[in-house]
């Protein structure tokens, strides 16, 4: 892919959340809607575009774990809100590649974590399971060898703990396994088509209603000679 290909001359092993999720996207995997600024000029227009209430974010290759760093500003509801979010992350933001990535704002209670790490010795493996906040202290999680067929989408989602949360649960409907499944595959496609993709991390994936949306994402690449 072109945004791949331009990164690794760039000489980067990361991309920025903007840049993974067009990837996911390329591969119709449900993805926010969002709009990346870099001066406060456009910020306004990109709020209103989007439609409050938004997420602001810094966004750059550079920049990971943006929620500990202060960088991630959620529920904005107004021009005046926003123009002090975008301040607060500007100042925070050491980066010169840095812009802010002005986000619709998804919600939803249950949080799942779709991935793909390459295996040295079996290739592109994708993961499933509970996402959130909680991902790496409860680790319950699902793997899977890609390419994958429909039927091991549907087993990772029923080999995870907490699989119950993807049932009616508390009021809530059911989440749409049938796009989670496509999801899951298409995880896996990305990884067997891309030899630089190292590793994918999805998480939040958020279900808004029934249906599973990427609300934060990163694509991890290595050199593929």
């Amino acid at each position: 892919m072109e945004i791949i290909e331009k990164a690794l001359k760039e000489g980067r092993t990361t991309l920025s959340e903007f840049e993974s999720k067009i990837v996911l996207a390329s591969y119709q995997i449900p993805v926010t809607r969002e709009i990346m600024v870099e001066s406060k000029t456009d910020l306004i227009s990109a709020t209103h575009e989007i439609g409050y209430p938004v997420v602001l974010k810094g966004c750059s290759p550079d920049l990971s774990h943006k929620t500990e760093k202060g960088l991630v500003r959620v529920d904005i509801r107004n021009d005046t809100e926003a123009r002090k979010a975008y301040d607060d992350i500007a100042a925070g933001v050491k980066s010169k590649s840095a812009a802010v990535l002005v986000q619709q704002m998804v919600e939803g209670k249950r949080e799942l974590v779709v991935g793909l790490i390459r295996d040295p010795q079996f290739g592109p493996c994708v993961m499933f399971g509970l996402g959130g906040i909680f991902t790496e202290i409860l680790k319950d999680v699902s793997f899977r060898l890609a390419p994958l067929e429909r039927r091991d989408a549907h087993e990772m989602m029923s080999e995870i703990k907490a699989h119950k949360i993807l049932d009616a649960v508390r009021g809530m409907e059911p989440v749409d396994r049938e796009t989670l499944a496509d999801i899951l595959i298409n995880v896996g496609k990305i990884g067997l088509d891309n030899d630089s993709v190292k590793e994918i991390d999805i998480n939040p994936m958020i279900i808004s209603g029934t249906r599973p949306i990427a609300a934060d994402a990163l694509v991890v690449l290595q050199s593929s000679a």
